[in-house]
């Protein structure tokens, strides 16, 4: 619905961006705890269309990456989200987990400049995330 020549989101609408804001921050925040590196929040909400917020961090071993993921997991379980997939654990040099408005990548440190996803969604706003 329009309202002085600008569309009117419905409170609902606000209410989801705000909720998948919030995840997002609550999965860098469980990131920073298990002491990922570099953690960085996009937030892709109008220039993406299979998520609102990426999630990216690093780690220095494939084992600090799975405790990375598993920290994350269990922090956005516990506030009632769940994992729709998971790409990468045991052993890998990247994992991701979709949480569907928040897709969370945490890479080891020598892969992560490889792929690159802060740039290319180097036009993406930033979030800030007070640890």
């Amino acid at each position: 619905m329009k309202q002085g020549g600008r569309e009117k989101v419905p409170n609902a609408a606000v209410r989801i961006d705000e909720d998948s804001r919030r995840t997002a921050v609550a999965a860098a925040r469980a990131a920073l705890e298990k002491k990922a590196g570099e953690v960085v929040v996009l937030d892709l909400r109008g220039v993406s269309g299979y998520t609102d917020f990426l999630v990216i961090g690093s780690g220095t071993s494939d084992r600090q990456l799975e405790t990375i993921a598993e920290g994350v997991e269990k922090e956005l379980k516990a506030q009632g989200h769940r994992v729709v997939g998971s790409e990468g654990q045991r052993g890998g040099r990247w994992v991701l987990l979709d949480f569907g408005d928040v897709v969370v990548h945490v890479f080891h440190q020598d892969e992560r400049g490889h792929y690159d996803l802060e740039g290319l969604w180097a036009d993406a706003p930033r979030v800030a995330v007070d640890s």
